[in-house]
């Protein structure tokens, strides 16, 4: 079929990433639309495929027959991924929480969604699921990292710190379990930057001594002392002792309890406190380790 001298000539105009196609007419130039399946260099890319270092920290059911699983990354936060196949898929079996590895996560930014591709486990923790003390403490675990958004932008350091109190949990006993998670809300209070100052009073800046015991609140962001104490009301003081609080400002570097049980209520206490005032809500236990 020869070429009709009356229709435009469109050709080579219509490149891949080009401009959109157009052609002469007697009223100027008229653009024509794109052709399908050509795209603009400068678009976005329909699909993203990333690997990263993860923990899984929650996986709860999407559908018929899907999960949806909640990771901690260090390069990108927060994340939550859909898990397909079966309950005999192997991809299944090694996405289940306190997992903990590195991940394949193909994302579709057209439909807003993320599909777990692989994990490749480095570290299964089985231990914890062999006593309930240990399984209800990693659980909070993972509760106050999902309440808290991750740990903001602190990615890194988050995930080190939630697996070094998920690793200490694996072979703890269940006496041990209280002092882990205390140390654990206290770091995790420091890593979002809500730790009270506790050198001085929250309201007139007077220095509080040295080994002193002190009436935190929360609430006012630090000790409230004896003659602030006399002048006004302050709700919600939570007592710290001498020990809990040399404990408090010098946490040891891996998980371990304060020196006695009165310390080791009161830090828990007051951790739990700090960060219900910070999140508007009590972490995922409610103050379950408060003894």
């Amino acid at each position: 079929m020869g070429h009709d001298r009356n229709r435009p000539d469109v050709r080579g105009n219509q490149e891949e990433g080009g401009a959109p196609p157009t052609a002469p007419t007697a009223f100027g130039v008229l653009r024509l639309p794109p052709q399908r399946g050509l795209r603009p260099r400068n678009a976005p890319p329909i699909t993203r495929n990333i690997s990263c270092r993860a923990l899984i920290l929650r996986v709860r059911p999407s559908g018929e027959s899907n999960r949806e699983a909640s990771l901690l990354t260090g390069e990108h936060g927060l994340l939550r991924a859909t898990v397909f196949g079966g309950p005999k898929s192997r991809l299944r079996s090694h996405v289940s929480p306190f997992h903990s590895g590195r991940a394949w996560i193909y994302g579709d930014p057209a439909k807003d969604s993320k599909k777990l591709a692989d994990f490749d486990v480095e570290n299964w923790r089985p231990g914890i699921r062999e006593m309930y003390e240990r399984a209800a403490a990693a659980d909070e675990v993972a509760g106050t990292v999902l309440a808290s958004y991750g740990g903001g932008g602190s990615s890194e350091a988050a995930i080190l710190l939630a697996e070094t109190a998920l690793d200490a949990l694996t072979d703890s006993s269940g006496e041990n379990c209280p002092g882990v998670i205390a140390w654990f809300m206290w770091k995790w209070a420091g890593l979002l930057g809500l730790c009270p100052d506790l050198t001085r009073c929250c309201q007139c800046g007077a220095p509080a001594p040295e080994a002193s015991p002190l009436a935190v609140s929360p609430a006012e962001g630090g000790p409230v002392c004896r003659a602030c104490r006399a002048s006004g009301r302050h709700p919600g003081l939570f007592p710290v002792s001498r020990s809990c609080r040399l404990w408090l400002e010098t946490p040891p570097a891996r998980p371990g309890p304060p020196p006695d049980p009165r310390a080791l209520t009161e830090a828990a206490a007051l951790a739990t406190a700090v960060l219900s005032a910070a999140l508007g809500a009590p972490p995922a236990s409610g103050g379950r380790w408060r003894r």
